[in-house]
């Protein structure tokens, strides 16, 4: 299983989009996560759901640019942010809105929602997404490169994700059905609870014009995105309005 800090920084979309994995173990089972950084036309960093960080890290993004915004974009993607605040204190932070509820202490300088902040509101489009009982993500959409990045809204888990144990993969396959089967993560699915709420937010995602989804947990979906999307959350979709 690989240490938390020995992936390298690679480069996504060319001079636009970067990405970092990092493990993870959670619940017992072990998997990764993926933080993705973002240059924005005025040379700026975005860093979305942030990673552990450390002194090869730093170098390797300053070589990208100045980390001016630090995004917690969703309920379980705020771990890291102190780190990244210590090692890059001019940039602002933005948060998903309940982590101020699990995490008091952390400073932020505002709250994602459905409209993005003036930094990158030209560039990049938001969605809160609303509805579920445990689980608060806001969706971004890149218009540069046609980039959909979620943190939790769909886990591509299977057979040719790497860094996954048979403690994943037994919940995956056995009880939650998952396995080589992109879905909402099981928060999502057990807690829809403002079903129309819900299927308003992933019906505005799917009017913008996406090619490929980068997320959180498991592999990036390259290919049909969109229909991979619509696909992932039939169920939620078909909740009467």
């Amino acid at each position: 299983m690989a240490t938390d800090l020995d992936t390298r920084l690679t480069e996504y979309v060319s001079s636009r989009i970067w990405l970092k994995k990092y493990a993870v173990h959670y619940a017992g089972a072990d998997f990764f996560a993926r933080a993705t950084f973002i240059k924005l036309n005025d040379g700026d960093v975005l860093v979305h759901s942030p990673s552990p960080i450390d002194d090869a890290l730093v170098e390797q993004v300053r070589e990208i640019g100045p980390i001016a915004h630090i995004v917690a974009p969703g309920s379980y993607h705020y771990f890291y942010v102190s780190a990244w605040q210590e090692a890059f204190p001019e940039a602002t932070t933005w948060i998903c809105p309940g982590i101020e509820r699990k995490c008091p202490d952390l400073e932020f300088d505002g709250f994602l929602s459905d409209h993005s902040p003036d930094a990158w509101a030209d560039q990049i489009d938001q969605v809160l997404v609303r509805g579920n009982r445990f689980m608060w993500e806001v969706a971004f959409f890149d218009r540069a490169s046609k980039t959909l990045i979620l943190t939790d809204l769909i886990e591509n888990i299977g057979d040719q994700t790497e860094g996954t144990d048979w403690v994943l993969k037994l919940w995956w396959k056995a009880v939650m059905h998952m396995w080589d089967k992109p879905r909402p993560a099981p928060e999502y699915q057990m807690g829809w609870k403002d079903k129309a709420a819900a299927k308003r937010s992933l019906e505005r995602i799917l009017e913008w014009d996406f090619d490929r989804i980068v997320i959180a947990h498991g592999d990036n979906i390259e290919s049909d995105a969109k229909a991979v999307a619509q696909q992932a959350w039939a169920k939620p979709l078909s909740f009467e309005d």
